[in-house]
């Protein structure tokens, strides 16, 4: 991953039948993918394979929406790390969903995130607060909570090169938008922690995504905010009519970003 690249994730969710998917897929092989952008995309497990074939020859990366922490054994139903190998390039990781629907907890997420390295896959370590929790001014602690557990069996280098995104519970699907100011404040606190757990370096190199509610008329208010790596993108990835102009967005932000400190 450049250090300069804006990083945009659609994640599909449970959308999509295996054909259904695979031909939504096509329709990003056409798509010129800008240079300062990557683009990863989250299909079903049961569309991974098909997907990840389709977009095999195209810029554009396979993410998978979950995984299990251990690489084989009798776990009915579950898809391990090593399966994901040659398929996905990403993993999601303590996705709000699955943290507060599954009870998925922050052990949980630790084992995963060391899982995925374990297997040369990037994990997507997800981190917010509910609606109460932020009324009651928590955010700073569960982001502390989140991120001390969830990085605690992983080493400075693995930091390094993982994706943080910050996706407050409160504005997911819900069209409650974050405020700029508010996202910024999270995402410093974000770097503030894993700098305090893993230096200076990692603090500075992890890579930090928004999501919640974006949509091609907000992305890049959140794009220009210091901090932000790119966007987790929910509902407005199901379309390409309203997922690609976030790309294009991207680009256009990240032109602009590389062209300032040339300047500089």
């Amino acid at each position: 991953m450049s250090g300069h690249k804006k990083i945009i994730i659609g994640n599909w969710k449970m959308h999509f039948t295996v054909k259904q998917a695979a031909a939504f897929a096509t329709k990003f092989i056409s798509k010129s993918v800008p240079a300062d952008v990557l683009v990863g995309v989250t299909p079903n497990c049961l569309a991974l394979s098909e997907v990840s074939g389709v977009l095999s020859k195209s810029a554009i990366n396979v993410v998978s929406q979950n995984a299990y922490y251990e690489d084989e054994g009798a776990f009915t139903g579950e898809v391990s790390m090593p399966m994901l190998r040659g398929l996905a390039d990403f993993v999601l990781v303590g996705h709000s969903e699955r943290r507060h629907i599954l009870r998925e907890s922050n052990d949980y997420t630790r084992e995963k995130c060391a899982a995925a390295f374990r297997s040369n896959i990037v994990p997507i370590l997800c981190v917010g607060e509910t609606l109460v929790e932020r009324q009651n001014y928590h955010t700073n602690q569960v982001l502390n909570d989140q991120l001390s557990v969830g990085l605690a069996d992983l080493t400075t280098e693995e930091v390094s090169k993982m994706i943080i995104a910050y996706e407050p519970v409160w504005a997911i699907g819900t069209g409650e938008y974050a405020r700029p100011e508010d996202v910024e404040k999270a995402v410093a606190k974000i770097r503030a922690e894993v700098t305090s757990l893993y230096g200076v370096i990692a603090g500075a190199s992890v890579k930090v995504l928004y999501g919640g509610s974006v949509t091609r008329e907000n992305a890049r208010s959140y794009l220009e905010i210091n901090g932000v790596d790119g966007l987790l993108v929910g509902g407005a990835s199901l379309s390409v009519a309203t997922f690609w102009p976030i790309v294009e967005i991207a680009g256009a932000v990240s032109s602009v970003n590389k062209q300032k400190k040339k300047e500089a």
